[in-house]
């Protein structure tokens, strides 16, 4: 016996006769040992050339192209207060200096244009407004902010991962185009719900002028975070002012006056100022600040806005430092400034009800709420309604329940507003978009959409859940425009609380209705598969 294992015959260096020699290569080698890891980082280096050679986003999806019969034209506008107004007497530690100071206000202007749809002739090469407005590394702090991360190391690494995500986004409309007449003239747009996409319906009469909806973002948002809801919008027939906040709930903005300095605003909150004797201000005193400020920045944006209809354009653009709205001028008469809409999301729906304070005014002349997912923590919600009032609540908002100011569940504090402005005779709605999340309004489920519906549980598709949106907001800025209940508005309330049971997906076609009428009518004929209505002013008012 051995004492120990024989060890296997050493290999020939040389093949068998009549066999060719293969000489290993390095790279060969390597694919073999780590043939998953090499693929996956070649792929990754052939992805990151082709969107350096043709200038596209990692990632980050495109925004796609507005889908109402317009094309839709875009102006940036920054019109400056005069004087300047203190609106709340808060300091920021440290320096003094006034907190909520409004100098200025900054709104993006959503519009339908004369430019032919589908046509590039006149707009292939117009200038589009970049989804991240320069400087990218003040938005960039600002969310570095907003993590409370904020340093010189963070800053950097955010602006550079914002530059590689979104950097080159582009939004899809046509910097300074004309104003299209003819939208304002027949005010057309799709209406899905009671008939096919493709056919139109008269919703204003021939004197009433385009519809301006001024719209309030949420917090840590800007006004280019809502862009393709308020082009929808626009491709409708509507004129949507963005606002940008300067209350210390956006990110980060340039505050500019002609003759003056550059100046910046960014994210802030309460133990960022005192009061001017130095004490410490509660949460509910910043909230309060926070929302007057709001309310007189959109005060100022209407009237701007009745300027430019008044036929004093030319003053807007000539004092706008954001060198846009040479068209402006021709824009008189052709708006309607009497009868404006007020919409918001989170922050900016409690802004916009606390907008509806007291009824319609001369510097609030707001004759109907489009209010998207009210604020949870930015304060007791106003009550004082006495205009017709849609609230849309995204899914994930009417699901997870939270206890609201005074101990009641934030969802039974908001069905009731509604209710009590249905029993003061003024055609209220409050509804859920199921399979909806909390950021499916704004662009960001758009640019990464695997992304959104992974950290925020929406479930439903995100451009067919963003056309959701748009469709309920046609139903209820037509019923604003002649008094006719369509489309949802006409059901009646089937859900006095959420119920997960019946969420997204679970009603299906022809069930318990005629197959071959909801085959005819389309998709958006049968709505249950999409929405729980609460409260409807079809029917009874409260359940």
């Amino acid at each position: 016996m051995k004492s120990h294992p024989e060890a296997p015959p050493l290999r020939t260096p040389y093949p068998p006769k009549g066999e060719a020699v293969r000489r290993a290569s390095p790279w060969l080698a390597l694919i073999r040992r780590k043939k998953l890891r090499f693929l996956a980082l070649f792929a990754g280096i052939v992805y990151f050339l082709y969107c350096a050679i043709l200038s596209k986003p990692l990632f980050a999806h495109p925004l796609p192209q507005h889908t109402g019969p317009y094309a839709v034209g875009t102006v940036d506008i920054e019109a400056p207060v005069s004087p300047p107004r203190i609106i709340d007497p808060a300091v920021f530690k440290g320096t003094s200096d006034p907190a909520f100071e409004l100098q200025t206000v900054l709104f993006s202007l959503y519009y339908p244009t004369t430019y032919v749809k589908g046509h590039q002739s006149h707009s292939q090469h117009a200038k589009r407004h970049t989804w991240i407005p320069p400087p990218v590394s003040l938005r960039a702090q600002g969310y570095a902010r907003a993590a409370h991360i904020s340093n010189w190391f963070t800053n950097t690494l955010f602006s550079v991962a914002i530059r590689a995500l979104v950097g080159s986004i582009t939004i899809p409309a046509s910097v300074d185009a004309p104003l299209s007449d003819h939208a304002s003239r027949e005010a057309k747009f799709a209406t899905s719900w009671d008939k096919a996409a493709s056919e139109l319906e008269v919703l204003a009469s021939d004197t009433s002028g385009h519809p301006v909806i001024v719209f309030s973002h949420g917090t840590v948002s800007s006004r280019t975070d809502y862009s393709h809801y308020a082009g929808e919008l626009a491709a409708r027939g509507y004129i949507v002012v963005m606002l940008e906040h300067r209350d210390g709930s956006g990110p980060g903005s340039e505050i500019m006056r002609k003759g003056y300095p550059t100046t910046t605003r960014l994210l802030f909150d309460e133990k960022a100022v005192t009061t001017p004797k130095g004490e410490a201000l509660s949460i509910e005193d910043f909230h309060k600040a926070q929302l007057n400020f709001r309310e007189a920045e959109m005060e100022e944006a209407v009237r701007i806005m009745k300027m430019i209809n008044n036929g004093q354009g030319d003053a807007v653009f000539e004092q706008n430092p954001r060198g846009e709205g040479r068209d402006l001028a021709f824009w008189a008469g052709r708006l309607n400034t009497d009868e404006m809409i007020v919409s918001g999301h989170s922050y900016g729906a409690t802004g916009a009800l606390q907008a509806l304070r007291g009824g319609p005014s001369e510097k609030r002349p707001f004759k109907g709420g489009l209010i998207l997912d009210p604020g949870k923590s930015s304060g007791p919600l106003n009550e004082d309604i006495r205009v017709p009032l849609l609230v849309v609540h995204s899914n994930t908002w009417s699901s997870h329940t939270s206890l609201f100011y005074g101990g009641r569940a934030h969802f039974d504090t908001v069905k009731d507003l509604v209710v009590k402005n249905n029993e003061r005779g003024n055609p209220s709605w409050f509804m859920t978009s199921l399979g909806t999340s909390h950021p499916s309004i704004t662009d960001a489920p758009l640019l990464e959409p695997f992304l959104l519906s992974f950290t925020t549980g929406a479930s439903i598709d995100v451009y067919q859940g963003l056309r959701q949106y748009v469709h309920i907001a046609e139903d209820f800025l037509g019923f604003l425009g002649d008094g006719k209940k369509r489309g949802l508005l006409k059901e009646e309330a089937a859900f006095p609380q959420y119920d997960p049971g019946s969420g997204l997906g679970i009603w299906k076609p022809g069930q318990g209705d005629d197959e071959k009428a909801w085959e005819e009518k389309g998709e958006w004929w049968d709505w249950r598969s999409y929405w729980q209505i609460h409260v409807s002013a079809a029917g009874e008012k409260e359940i």
